[in-house]
């Protein structure tokens, strides 16, 4: 009996291995047909394909790579798990297992440096009280968490009480995708030094950066921001009681938010009670769209203070900046403001009790931009030359580009053999991630309603990166629906496939761009094909959305021309790639602020947008 039971147990956990196959002889032959394991979720998946799906095109590959890798057997514990909300406790193995997108739980690293120390290509680590009380010497982090997908560093209290100590971070994070950094009390009670940041959280998508009390009650300790968070992607950096109390200390922010894209930055309560702060922003939100910035307390009750505002927030399209006691009783403190808010698009600039209860104040504003409130604004000491408003720029209502990727969108006539345009960088940017099976996720329960349980699972908060990242997706997915478009979030191929039969039928074709190959260069396009004949297309568009497990965004738009292109080298005419590319022939229902008419020129309604299918994003249409 107890061999059977062996037995019984060995065959289980065979036919439960992922990797668990079996081989027939056809004939006696040599050649054997290979049946992969029945019980692993892709194996159900490919079921459940064959069954709604009624023709036989092939299945696209990186979709079902996105299959959960969970055998059976996990797949039953953790789905046990979930039943009893016991998930949380079990986060690291349940990420690691599901192929999931989570953030380390870092811990206090315990790596002794006495000396000097060059950190490059590191990556998630936690610097917590590292280079406490050091006297000089210098830590470079180079190349620190570069290109990965997720970065979690910690800089809690790092560098706190040192004396002549330097830091150096260049090329930190940069093309990072989501970016979660942490520098509380950075460098607090120092004296002398300097900490320089170039080149930081370059081309990352959705950083969120965190610099609390950084810099605070320090004397003389200087700060470099050189292309900072330049041509990064909607995130947000906070600078809250940054050189709080500080005394002497130069802060320098140079070609900060260049080219990005929908950041936004709070300064609160930056150099309060400071001494002698001397802050430039040059550059700063150049180019940019939709920055949103806020300066609440800056510099509030410091002494001979001087901030200096240079090309601040210069050509970028709308946005929004606030300060709210901006200097609000401080001592001979001094601000220029020289082509600031110079936007291509009227943006908003709020000034609330700027200034005021300040004595010996020398604020000038020069070229200053337009559309701007002054409320309760301190009048003695404040200077404006060249004050430009609404009604004499002359850039009022003109769109400017710079900040969408060109070849990201483009005209319907450029699908044409032989032109020449340039290709955006199609690769897929987000985490690598998978699927849950229905089984798990079922539980969870995918809604707003569920927030707090799900931020729980994955020890995430309301301000936390992740916390912000699951609710923009869950909000964005409960949106209704806008005219004309049907809409569902799926989480799970099979309900991916439930969605599209629902819409177009049982007899569909996945259609995806083949490769990344051609991306951001100039590419000339080979033999077009239009589906359908060319003519309107019913069709689901699938996007990926960012949360710990996988998740699509499908919709159907009416009024629609996909393509089929070939991508040719310019150079040697040959074939680099296979595009698809999706055009909207209705865009009345799209915002005039839209990326497609920053780019193309015209308004909503008034032409036709089209651009490619992304890698790892598809189009399903009815099979020919």
């Amino acid at each position: 009996m107890g061999t059977q039971i062996t037995t019984t147990l060995l065959l289980l956990f065979i036919l439960t291995s992922p990797s668990f196959s079996v081989s027939i002889s056809v004939n006696g032959s040599n050649n054997a047909a290979v049946i992969s394991n029945p019980f692993t979720p892709k194996a159900s998946l490919i079921r459940y394909w064959n069954r709604q799906i009624l023709n036989e095109y092939p299945k696209p590959s990186f979709l079902l790579s996105k299959a959960s890798p969970l055998t059976a057997v996990k797949s039953s514990i953790f789905q046990k798990l979930a039943e009893q909300n016991s998930l949380s406790s079990h986060l690291q193995a349940f990420c690691s297992s599901a192929n999931l997108f989570c953030f380390t739980d870092l811990s206090p690293s315990l790596e002794k440096h006495t000396g000097d120390s060059n950190f490059a290509v590191y990556t998630e680590r936690n610097f917590t009280n590292y280079g406490t009380s050091r006297l000089g010497g210098s830590d470079s982090f180079k190349n620190y968490s570069d290109d990965v997908n997720v970065a979690a560093d910690s800089f809690r209290r790092y560098s706190r009480a040192s004396v002549g100590h330097s830091d150096m971070f260049s090329n930190y994070v940069a093309d990072g995708n989501v970016v979660d950094s942490i520098f509380n009390s950075y460098a607090a009670g120092t004296t002398g030094g300097s900490g320089e940041f170039t080149n930081y959280a370059r081309s990352v998508n959705a950083p969120d950066l965190k610099f609390s009390s950084y810099d605070s009650d320090s004397n003389g300790r200087a700060q470099s921001f050189s292309s900072y968070s330049d041509e990064a992607n909607a995130g947000d950096q906070s600078f809250v009681s940054y050189g709080k109390r500080g005394n002497g200390v130069p802060v320098g922010f140079t070609s900060y938010g260049k080219d990005t894209n929908v950041i936004g930055s709070g300064f609160s309560a930056y150099s309060e009670g400071g001494n002698g702060a001397n802050d430039s922003f040059i550059s700063y939100g150049f180019a940019g769209n939709v920055p949103e910035n806020t300066f609440r307390s800056y510099g509030e009750g410091g002494n001979a203070g001087s901030e200096s505002f240079t090309g601040y927030r210069d050509s970028a399209n709308v946005g929004d900046d606030s300060f709210t006691s901006y200097a609000k009783n401080s001592n001979s403190g001094k601000a220029n403001f020289v082509n600031y808010g110079n936007s291509a698009n009227i943006g908003t600039d709020t000034f609330n009790t700027y200034g005021q209860g300040s004595s010996s104040q020398d604020i000038g504003f020069k070229i200053y931009g337009h559309n701007t409130t002054f409320k309760d604004y301190a009048k003695k000491g404040i200077t404006f030359a060249k004050y430009r408003n609404s009604s004499n720029s002359k850039t009022s209502g003109i769109s400017v580009n710079k900040w969408v990727e060109p070849g990201k969108f483009f005209r319907e006539s450029m699908l044409k053999e032989g032109k020449q345009m340039p290709m955006p960088d199609i690769k897929d940017r987000m985490p690598e991630r998978s699927f849950l099976p229905r089984s798990i996720v079922e539980k969870m329960q995918f809604s707003t309603a569920r927030i707090s349980d799900l931020m729980k699972i994955f020890h995430a908060s309301e301000n936390s990166t992740m916390g912000k990242l699951m609710g923009n997706t869950l909000t964005e997915c409960e949106r209704a629906a806008s005219e004309g478009e049907t809409k569902r979030c799926v989480v799970s191929v099979e309900d991916m496939i439930d969605f599209v039969t629902s819409v177009l039928g049982r007899n569909v074709v996945v259609e995806s761009t083949e490769s990344v190959e051609g991306s951001k260069r100039t590419v000339e396009i080979g033999r077009v094909v239009g589906l359908n004949g060319g003519m309107l297309t019913e069709s689901v568009s699938c996007h990926q959305s960012l949360f710990p497990y996988m998740v699509y965004y499908c919709h159907s738009v009416p009024k629609v021309r996909v393509y089929e292109a070939e991508i040719l080298d310019k150079e040697t005419k040959e074939r680099i790639n296979g595009g698809v590319a999706i055009c909207h022939l209705d865009t009345s229902a799209w915002s005039e602020g839209h990326g497609a008419f920053v780019a193309l020129g015209g308004k909503p309604g008034k032409i036709e947008v089209c651009h490619w299918i992304f890698e790892n994003d598809m189009t399903w249409v009815v099979a020919d």
